[in-house]
């Protein structure tokens, strides 16, 4: 982020960060950006802790990190609180472990009915419909 020495507006900002305006904006009306003052010249100036906070916020989501969770996060984030960031991650892992169990159920429902549908022949009803319709 190229600043100067004020600061970057919010367009500069969410350049920076690789993000859009109205996503600057959402953040900070969740409560985990802060919007700071309006300089003399009536616009707002950001700065690099600003830049580092939507890195941290966007790092967090790819870890599948809700934004309730992430806010929850940024209050650790003195370092003293290593422990309760652990346990949230480790609720996390585990979440993500049920949710791969969950796609490899699909997955072998789906790859079975996908050969079924592969090896049907004639005017016979498709076995993927037929199943849907079961459920």
């Amino acid at each position: 982020m190229h600043e100067t020495e004020n600061g970057v507006t919010i367009g500069g900002l969410a350049a920076a960060a690789g993000v859009g305006v109205e996503t600057i904006r959402f953040y900070q009306r969740k409560g985990l950006l802060v919007q700071p003052q309006r300089t003399y010249g009536g616009v707002r100036r950001y700065g690099v802790s600003a830049l580092a906070r939507v890195r941290f916020i966007k790092s967090a989501q790819r870890l599948g990190f809700r934004l309730e969770e992430i806010a929850e996060l940024l209050k650790l984030d003195d370092g003293a609180h290593c422990d309760d960031a652990r346990q949230m991650a480790e609720t996390k892992l585990q979440d993500v472990r049920l949710r791969l169990a969950d796609l490899q159920r699909i997955e072998t429902v789906l790859a079975g009915l996908v050969e079924k549908c592969c090896s049907a022949t004639g005017d016979v009803t498709c076995p993927l419909i037929a199943s849907l319709q079961a459920e």
